[in-house]
């Protein structure tokens, strides 16, 4: 890469054509409106979105734009604002919320942005956060509080999606299932254990995954490949069933497997995205009370404060960042995400034009 080039472009990793991987490409440096902020990037984390864009499977194929600019999970610091922001200056590091809201619906107005009708996915529906600058509107933007790493900023989206799900339920004094031991079932095993969970068993076939779990706050981690689960129930003492079930793998067998051993009256919280003609044991749901509720995204900014005075309360999702990458080889940290052997993979920005 060259030196910067004052010609107002910058540099971004594009979906320039419709084939595996991202591109980086000059771009057009977005504009500022009057209610916008522009964001030097510091750094990024990959999600397992961005692994669906840079792999080009089904749903990318029908979901994003040619030239789009990939990356929602990102922190930087504030450069410039529009003439109509107040509270934020130049200098100030920031993280953001990647849902862009229309303001204007009746969740909107009622203050449940998460539940926005037409909410736009940054990175998704309009460009995003894999570049060195990003502007979004100064209502999506977080002010961080400097006691708290800058990295773990980069990665609040999705401890965000692990927040909202594992506080949809009292998991004090509780048994918790989590299906699914990818990065944000990983998070939210240490969010409930932090909240006061007794049992908080993690199920995958991952056996690098499972391992993390345990590092983050898992008290059991159950290999689907060496174990059943309700062997494992027995083992801990378990009589009932779970009182919480958080399904974070988008699998049709571990929603089943989470359905039939949940305690009667039961409470689930399903993260995890499942296919359309995912079959469910309703009947099981019904004669057993069960309680599921969907997740999505964050609830704003409830989630966010919960956040950040969790960590400053002592939680420590640390572990989960296991690779970082200089941006130039960002190639190697797909690589990361693709194999199965990671957390969440760091993205640093500061050397893009080194």
């Amino acid at each position: 890469m060259r030196e910067t080039q004052n010609d107002g472009l910058m540099w971004a990793l594009v979906k320039e054509r419709p084939e595996e991987g991202l591109w980086m490409k000059r771009v057009p440096t977005p504009k500022v409106g009057p209610n916008d902020v522009k964001i030097k990037i510091h750094k990024t984390a990959i999600c397992g979105t961005d692994v669906h864009i840079y792999q080009w499977n089904d749903w990318a194929q029908h979901t994003i734009p040619i030239g789009l600019t990939a990356g929602h999970e990102y922190v930087g610091e504030v450069v410039e604002t529009g003439e109509a922001v107040r509270g934020f200056k130049p200098g100030h590091l920031v993280s953001g919320e990647g849902h862009i809201t229309c303001g204007k619906c009746r969740n909107c107005l009622e203050g449940h942005k998460e539940n926005c009708k037409d909410a736009k996915g940054v990175g998704v529906n309009r460009n995003g956060a894999f570049a060195e600058y990003l502007v979004i509107p100064s209502c999506n933007v977080w002010p961080c509080n400097p006691a708290i790493p800058e990295e773990m900023y980069a990665i609040f989206d999705p401890f965000g999606n692990a927040t909202h799900a594992a506080l949809s339920y009292d998991s004090l004094g509780e048994d918790v299932l989590i299906t699914g031991a990818g990065p944000i079932g990983c998070m939210a095993a240490a969010i409930v254990k932090f909240s006061g969970a007794r049992n908080v068993v993690v199920t995958d076939f991952n056996a690098y995954r499972l391992e993390l779990a345990g590092k983050l706050g898992a008290t059991r981690v159950v290999n689907l490949k060496e174990e059943k689960l309700t062997d494992v129930m027995k083992e801990i003492g378990m009589t009932e069933g779970f009182d919480v079930g958080l399904e974070m793998s988008g699998a049709q067998a571990g929603l089943s497997e989470m359905i039939h051993n949940m305690k009667h009256g039961g409470k689930i919280a399903l993260l995890g995205l499942q296919r359309a003609d995912a079959a469910v044991d309703l009947e099981t749901v019904i004669f057993n009370g069960l309680n599921i509720r969907g997740i999505y995204g964050r609830k704003v900014w409830d989630t966010w404060y919960k956040m950040s005075t969790m960590l400053q309360a002592g939680l420590d999702i640390s572990p989960v960042i296991t690779h970082h990458f200089d941006i130039r080889d960002y190639e190697k940290g797909f690589e990361a995400m693709i194999s199965g052997q990671s957390g969440k993979v760091i993205l640093d920005w500061s050397r893009v034009n080194g």
